[in-house]
């Protein structure tokens, strides 16, 4: 299982130019959050802060209450071993080909034996799709299979957390996908605790449990995915959509007669999406229930969210055996013209302590 990441008042600058100041956030235990911002806005250099590379000015980051920062040398080096980083590249050794490349972390820091060592490496390579590229150098694979293995050398040591610095970068749109959804799959088999750098606003509307935006030297804001996506902050607002109405311009922030300048009324927010399932369809242990930040804290979401789910959060339509069809354990009850699903009264659905009873599942209009 992940550990929770705790940052505090975190404020880096190189000489006397800043990056960042007085970050705060705290990454929950075994959740996927994704971090986002312009180019430029040191977000690879929060990263970099995280996992040691780079010491701070000020603040702190606490891992297992340990602040990592505070730590004499050695002790940092322990905590360090609890990180896997997956860089923009890849990172790959080019003399080496993917299974030595992989291997490397488990011989320089591990007693294993080869044999145990095989055992490792071709495991990971597994997780990641990469049986039978182990001999092959990083310029015979393709981009996409060069940050398959460089998430398979981050996985190596088991981190409990894994860093992902912009993963989709230099991917098309398919490669992309088949990354985000193996990110997915690889926190439900892991537990750690992920963070993902990114611009691709699809991979943030889709795969984290939380977000955050660090824009104009600060976090504007840090949650779970529906707060941000609900948001109407003018900065969350325009990223996260992708528009070209608000205060952030081409290069930076816009000035007052650029934003007096805009008389474009600002489109709907778009509806909230599903986040990405597992592939096996077995919920991830951080997974929330849809729409349940929302209903909490007495948000309206924008139109159109959630379609086709129960207020819990569950599919209207309930597919029973692999087939459309309701299956003994349901009735359907006809209500005007729309056929809704309940658990039937007579079924083990029924029990007083199932959630499903009194449930209606409606389909949706087609």
């Amino acid at each position: 299982m992940g550990v929770e990441v705790r940052v505090e008042g975190l404020t880096k600058s190189f000489g006397r130019q800043p990056v960042w100041a007085d970050v705060t956030l705290t990454l929950p235990a075994g959740e996927i959050s994704v971090l986002l911002g312009p180019s430029g806005t040191g977000k690879s250099v929060f990263l970099k802060t995280l996992v040691g590379l780079f010491t701070p000015d000020r603040g702190s980051v606490h891992i297992e209450e340990q602040d990592l920062f505070a730590l004499p040398e050695r002790k940092r080096y322990e905590v360090r071993k609890l990180f896997g980083v997956l860089f923009q590249d890849g990172a790959l050794f080019g003399s080496m080909n993917i299974y030595d490349n992989v291997a490397f972390p488990l011989r320089e820091h591990t007693r294993k034996s080869e044999s145990q060592v095989r055992q490792v490496v071709t495991e990971k390579l597994e997780m990641v799709g990469l049986i039978g590229a182990e001999e092959k150098l990083p310029g015979q694979i393709s981009g996409g299979m060069r940050k398959r293995a460089g998430l398979a050398r981050a996985l190596v040591l088991d981190p409990q957390i894994i860093l992902f610095d912009e993963p989709d970068s230099g991917l098309d749109p398919v490669r992309t996908a088949y990354l985000n959804q193996l990110i997915i799959d690889l926190n439900q088999q892991t537990g750690a605790t992920f963070l993902i750098v990114t611009h691709d606003i699809n991979t943030a509307r889709t795969v984290p449990d939380n977000i955050g935006l660090l824009y104009h030297g600060h976090l504007a804001m840090f949650g779970p995915r529906e707060m941000l996506l609900s948001s109407t902050e003018p900065v969350v607002r325009q990223f996260l959509n992708a528009q070209r109405i608000g205060p952030i311009g081409m290069a930076e922030e816009k000035d007052a007669t650029e934003l007096a300048a805009e008389t474009g009324v600002l489109p709907p927010l778009p509806p909230i999406p599903q986040q990405l399932a597992p592939s096996n369809g077995v919920p991830r242990e951080a997974e929330r229930p849809l729409g349940q930040w929302c209903r909490e804290h007495g948000v309206t979401p924008p139109p159109g969210s959630f379609a086709g789910l129960s207020s819990s959060g569950r599919p209207s339509l309930v597919v029973v055996n692999g087939e459309g069809n309701p299956g003994p354990e349901f009735v359907v009850r006809v209500r005007g013209s729309s056929p809704q699903l309940q658990a039937n009264p007579g079924s083990d659905r029924a029990d007083p302590e199932d959630p499903w009873p009194g449930e209606v599942h409606q389909w949706p209009d087609r």
